[in-house]
């Protein structure tokens, strides 16, 4: 019952296209610097309030009864844009000096540590504005590198992250169609370092 509902909602609802960055622009907006903040969402969807005229639509049942979300779920098809949205709207003014966005991940940058000092104290100072709340057990305040969308930020540029490589590295060899497909989607995540990736991924990607 539950599920056929939620099938039903995502088939009713109209389609939020707002755009999610490209990873790449992220990256490169970021590489090069020399000092970072990164800071993460807590409970990032959770902080999303959901109109109580509009609660009802988000109602399901379960073994303790029947409820509906007051704040915004996992699950819902828009709710990826409607996040990112949000977090563009909150700091639409930041986004192209200090600091950059992507879901619940916010990244503060500068060219030296009494600058990325500054930037930190504008984007704090939006959270308490707007009562964004932060994760403290994942915040790294004013180092000089840093992970960012799985890979490795500093004043050097960008570079792998060395923990994916070694679990891309003890990957067993693909035995099945579905192993070389995960095999070729961990591979490609990084095909940007790799010279030629995609004709040394052609003899796997011809077996898909």
């Amino acid at each position: 019952m539950t599920v056929a509902k939620n099938q039903q909602d995502e088939l009713a609802t109209r389609k939020d296209h707002f755009p999610l960055p490209f990873i790449d622009q992220v990256l490169e907006k970021l590489s090069g610097k020399s000092h970072y903040c990164f800071l993460d969402g807590f409970s990032g969807y959770m902080q999303i309030h959901i109109a109580p005229e509009d609660q009802h639509k988000t109602t399901f049942t379960c073994p303790f009864g029947t409820f509906a979300y007051t704040c915004m779920p996992f699950g819902p098809c828009n709710a990826p844009s409607i996040f990112q949205h949000c977090m563009i709207s909150i700091f639409s003014d930041l986004l192209q000096d200090c600091m950059k966005v992507f879901m619940d991940d916010f990244t503060v940058y500068a060219d030296s540590f009494e600058a990325c000092l500054s930037n930190l104290s504008k984007v704090l100072k939006r959270c308490i504005d707007t009562n964004l709340v932060l994760n403290f057990e994942k915040y790294h305040f004013m180092v000089t590198e840093g992970i960012v969308l799985g890979h490795l930020v500093s004043n050097k540029g960008i570079e792998v992250d060395k923990l994916k490589m070694d679990i891309i590295s003890s990957l067993p060899n693909p035995a099945s169609m579905r192993e070389v497909r995960s095999f070729l989607g961990h591979a490609g995540f990084y095909g940007r370092f790799i010279k030629n990736f995609s004709k040394l991924a052609l003899p796997l990607t011809k077996l898909l």
